[in-house]
């Protein structure tokens, strides 16, 4: 049978915030991931905290941010509908796959960590032996989810995600609801970053597996084949 990876991507347009500053999905996360999971012949499906439409965050669509895979899928009218007709988590049998991934950019910061829907997915994923990966503040949706027992998934495994240094040489932190980093060590993660900002950086954690920001997302989604390669 074939594999099945779940994206998440965000519902949120822009910061909840005096500014209403505009965020949304970095689209080479996802596309980048889904290039990968592709070619391997993986079926995927998308879904959303809310369901429906995925914004998309403008910084990420602009050169050199904006590279062959995204702008592929920006002109890809059937691509973009998948973004504009998100799953609803309702509508998903955890059952039906092997893998969840966590899409970035700083909108998910907001939707992401008090969506039940989506904590009750990766719990059933992840408790049925699949695999819950992220990249960059994909982690977010990773901070509130605890598996049956009760403890934090994250709880004593290694992760990493985007870090508070890189929002500060970016020129965001200002904007940030909160410190993704550092919530992430109060979970009880064992964090972790590459030396030097804004390099690709993966953690792989048994069957967790995490990209610290967007030019990690092929090397995450290639790491999650990996994985999933030695499973029957």
């Amino acid at each position: 049978m074939k594999k099945r990876i779940l994206n998440v991507v965000s519902n949120v347009g822009q910061f909840d915030d005096p500014t209403h500053h505009p965020t949304g999905l970095w689209l080479s996360e996802l596309t980048h991931a889904w290039d990968v999971f592709a070619e391997h012949g993986y079926e995927q499906r998308i879904v959303s905290p809310g369901g429906g439409n995925s914004p998309l965050e403008p910084r990420a669509l602009k050169w050199p941010l904006l590279d062959r895979s995204a702008r592929t899928w920006l002109e890809d009218g059937a691509k973009m509908a998948l973004l504009a007709n998100t799953a609803k988590p309702e509508d998903i049998d955890a059952t039906e796959f092997d893998a969840i991934y966590f899409t970035g950019g700083h909108a998910v910061m907001l939707d992401f960590p008090d969506s039940k829907g989506l904590q009750t997915i990766t719990r059933k994923i992840w408790e049925a032996g699949g695999i819950v990966s992220a990249v960059c503040h994909g982690y977010c949706g990773l901070l509130n989810t605890r598996l049956s027992p009760g403890a934090h998934l994250v709880s004593g495994r290694r992760v990493t995600g985007f870090s508070w240094n890189e929002e500060v040489l970016a020129g965001v932190a200002k904007l940030m609801p909160y410190n993704a980093e550092a919530e992430m060590k109060r979970r009880g993660s064992r964090y972790d970053k590459a030396l030097l900002p804004f390099v690709s950086h993966v953690v792989a954690d048994g069957r967790l597996i995490t990209g610290q920001n967007p030019f990690s997302a092929k090397a995450t989604a290639t790491r999650v084949v990996e994985v999933l390669s030695t499973r029957a």
